[in-house]
């Protein structure tokens, strides 16, 4: 009876330990898939930066290193409404091989053609398309007017709207923000805060007040080029919050809740994982080059709204310089 036990019990370890060994084989397989350099050997084009992009829905590229350019939307869609307006845009270009960023805000108001309406606002393609052929369209249409406009591919792209950026920052415990000017919220999100003032220098701040600051553009020297900036510094404690190495272990689950968070996108789960991994302590001093595009601001026929209105025209040398530099 003792030797049968002993038997029994000898199995039993050897089963567990057969499981765990399984087991961890499957999650080194699984990580070793995650990294960088094994993961994205292929990707997306959403738009090829002519205005014949391939259809998004079934273009995919081979690439020989994890090198890729990444679309940031933010939408001013309120909560209830169907469609919103493109009223934050952030390119990435990442190299993920060398750990490296480039980022490029661009402008709202930027003057763009949209075929088979004429010529608008930047901000306004998106909520044209969505209001006639619906929410895809007109993420995909927004998408293809900067990827147009810039003369670069869009492999991915990630929109969310201040709700969900504030639920973002919610979601890792606030972050700490350099805010580069004083500000006053003239037009906030949320009644109370009409009036506040904010110091310029680093603060401690929950969603809902990340939200209020990146939205503000009206009472900064700049306007929408300040605004940029504070866009900017709160995505790179975000970032930084998010990659630290106290909360890194907690990615997965952070990117689980990404549908609370994000209106759109066309990156996967193992997409994500992959982007933060290669990202990890991320420190934007070393890793990250930001960069703004100029342009002139003039009052414009608006052929949407068959009215004049701000634009602002973009030399495309401007644009062709920066990009064949960086992009």
């Amino acid at each position: 009876m003792k030797n049968k036990r002993k038997r029994k019990w000898k199995i039993v370890g050897f089963s567990v330990l057969g499981i765990f060994i399984i087991g961890m084989a499957v999650f080194g397989y699984e990580y070793y898939q995650l990294q960088p350099k094994n993961h994205f050997k292929k990707v997306p084009v959403v738009s090829s930066g002519t205005s014949n992009s391939a259809n998004p829905a079934l273009a995919m590229t081979d690439i020989k290193e994890p090198v890729f350019n990444l679309l940031l939307l933010g939408s001013d869609q309120r909560k209830g409404d169907k469609i919103g307006h493109s009223d934050s845009m952030i390119l990435i270009h990442a190299d993920l091989k060398q750990k490296k960023f480039e980022a490029v805000s661009i402008p709202r108001d930027t003057r763009v053609h949209l075929d088979g309406y004429g010529y608008t606002k930047l901000t306004s393609v998106q909520y044209i398309m969505q209001s006639e052929k619906g929410a895809q369209a007109g993420v995909e249409a927004a998408v293809s007017a900067v990827s147009d406009l810039v003369g670069v591919p869009i492999n991915y792209y990630v929109e969310t709207n201040y709700w969900g950026f504030q639920a973002l920052v919610d979601a890792v415990g606030g972050i700490d923000m350099n805010v580069p000017y004083d500000v006053t919220l003239t037009h906030p999100w949320y009644s109370e805060n009409k009036n506040k003032e904010i110091t310029a220098g680093s603060h401690f701040f929950d969603g809902k007040m990340v939200a209020e600051v990146v939205h503000e553009r009206y009472s900064l020297a700049d306007g929408e080029y300040s605004r940029q900036r504070m866009q900017e510094e709160a995505l790179k404690g975000l970032a930084k919050k998010a990659l630290s190495p106290s909360s890194i272990g907690s990615l997965p689950s952070l990117v689980k809740s990404v549908p609370d968070f994000v209106i759109a996108t066309n990156m996967s789960t193992s997409d994500m994982l992959s982007l933060g991994l290669s990202a990890k302590n991320f420190n934007p001093d070393t890793q990250l080059e930001y960069h703004q595009i100029e342009g002139e601001g003039k009052r414009m026929y608006d052929d949407i709204l068959k009215a004049n209105n701000y634009q602002l025209v973009i030399d495309p040398e401007k644009i062709e310089e920066l990009t064949s530099k960086y992009f």
